[in-house]
């Protein structure tokens, strides 16, 4: 089956890649919105089943992405199949923002979102699998725009890109290049030599999940449609719930333990499943960010849960759990909520920052810094203390046995203190735009995390509505800048990036 080639420009090849493939990059866009117009086919489905008149609006979108997308498909023909890294780039971003506009169509055209700022903002945060809302009345909305809603989580969790290399080869296309620049993470693992087939062996562990998480949750007391949209938010790390309380509607234990330990689960890295499913279970409880992802976890809610206990005169049980899942759903950079944490000790607001910060593995649907890059960043730290006492010593950065190289470091520390200067700039932004300080700081780094969760004003207790229409356009940027880990879409703000060469 015919693939896109990868183009490094070798000598006599610069003028055929100086510039940028636009009628291939028409042409992906094309048949990715083709792929959006069969997703809104499925929730016209969900109306349809509950006798909804909304089911017309999915039909208006589906029809719209496909007259669209037929036109950029068109304008696509006879493209040559070379895409250079910056097509490549180019494809992701405006993937992430076609998606996003022709998405947020059933919610503007049916009024259930009946401001532009808000239904893309509240888009976006799906597909970014951010979690926060801008609704005040969750279960107003019809079946059908609240599955919509929740699938958008679980689209977007693995990644709309990724999703689409396991499809793209149907139509004769495909590339490394598409999912380089799309997967987050410091590394990412080669299960298969065939990016294509390992994205259908990855998108097979992310069905299995959904499909025992639903399982559960529905055995758990949940009915059919609020166990799969809670599923998809599960597994996706999302967080968008059908009922304005969350998951703290049900008042279940279970439920509460089940989603903690699958938003987890979904946190870590899905190669690693796909060896367990190959009977290489060793490499999961031997990786070191899955260790040290863990280890952050238990010891944060370890700490919460005393100070509930103390503090707050909660029962040793409910401490824990709720420690738990407020944990989890921060640490994973999901967005579920069962307890209103603005009434925990200041200092626990702290430790749950903390969590949004760091995020979830590398190669999961979590978003945040991630866990490897801050592993890697403590592990040259201590050797930095080591070499002040031996400087001759050669002090290896190690993860898994393996040698991290110094261009990798160079990287991982250039990117964390990248992250914490768009998370400074931002935060002077939004406060210059009327947001509290505590408010500006926690949404900044809710945004950027995708974690969907914020402190004050926008707790779990509330939800951003209130937050001025430009502040709404800014977080929705920083929600996609989070996504595409920073330079996947900073890089097309750069003027070399659209440069001929």
């Amino acid at each position: 089956m015919e693939e896109f080639i990868l183009s490094e420009m070798p000598a006599g090849s610069s003028r055929r890649n100086s510039f940028i493939n636009r009628k291939i990059i028409l042409r992906i866009l094309g048949i990715l919105l083709f792929i959006e117009a069969a997703l809104f086919l499925v929730c016209m489905g969900v109306s349809l089943l509950y006798r909804e008149a909304d089911y017309i609006y999915f039909i208006y979108a589906a029809v719209i992405n496909v007259v669209v997308g037929g036109i950029m498909f068109f304008l696509g023909r006879g493209a040559n199949n070379v895409v250079t890294r910056r097509d490549g780039y180019c494809v992701v971003a405006f993937t992430w923002l076609l998606f996003t506009v022709f998405g947020m169509m059933p919610f503007y055209m049916s009024g259930a979102i009946p401001s532009v700022a808000d239904a893309f903002f509240e888009t976006m945060s799906g597909f970014t699998t951010t979690g926060a809302t801008i609704l005040d009345n969750i279960e107003e909305l019809s079946h059908g725009m609240l599955f919509w809603r929740s699938f958008t989580h679980w689209v977007g969790g693995l990644g709309i890109v990724f999703f689409t290399i396991a499809v793209l080869p149907i139509f004769g296309v495909g590339n490394q290049v598409l999912f380089s620049a799309e997967a987050t993470g410091v590394t990412h693992d080669k299960i298969h030599p065939k990016i294509s087939v390992m994205a259908k062996m990855l998108w097979t562990v992310y069905l299995i999940l959904t499909i025992v998480v639903t399982g559960l949750l529905m055995l758990g007391g949940m009915d059919w449609f609020d166990a799969v949209c809670h599923a998809f938010g599960t597994t996706g790390t999302g967080g968008f719930s059908t009922k304005q309380d969350s998951v703290a509607h049900w008042h279940s234990p279970f439920i509460e333990y089940v989603i903690a330990i699958f938003m987890i689960l979904s946190a870590m890295n899905f190669s690693l499943y796909f060896m367990c499913l190959k009977g290489r279970c060793k490499q999961l409880f031997r990786d070191d960010e899955v260790k040290w992802f863990i280890s952050s976890i238990l010891i944060v809610t370890l700490i919460i849960t005393a100070s509930l206990v103390v503090h707050n005169h909660y029962g040793v049980e409910e401490a824990f759990r709720k420690a738990l899942f407020q944990v989890a759903t921060l640490h994973t950079s999901c967005g579920f909520s069962t307890d209103d944490y603005a009434n925990w000790q200041p200092f626990t607001w702290m430790l749950l920052i903390y969590a949004m910060f760091a995020g979830g593995c590398t190669g999961s649907t979590a978003g945040g810094i991630k866990n490897m890059r801050l592993l890697i960043v403590m592990r040259n730290i201590k050797n930095e203390f080591q070499r002040l006492m031996h400087p001759r010593a050669v002090l290896p950065v190690k993860v898994n046995n393996q040698t991290v190289s110094r261009s990798t470091i160079s990287t991982v520390t250039t990117f964390v203190v990248f992250y914490l200067i768009c998370f400074f700039v931002s935060w002077i932004v939004l406060m210059f735009l009327g947001l509290g300080v505590t408010e500006a700081f926690s949404t900044v780094v809710s945004s950027l995390g995708n974690a969907g969760l914020a402190l004050g004003a926008y707790g779990p207790a509330y939800s951003w509505s209130s937050m001025p229409d430009a502040a709404k356009w800014i977080h929705s940027f920083l929600m996609l800048l989070g996504r595409l880990e920073l330079f996947g879409i900073l890089l097309m703000f750069t003027p070399g990036f659209w440069r001929k060469r």
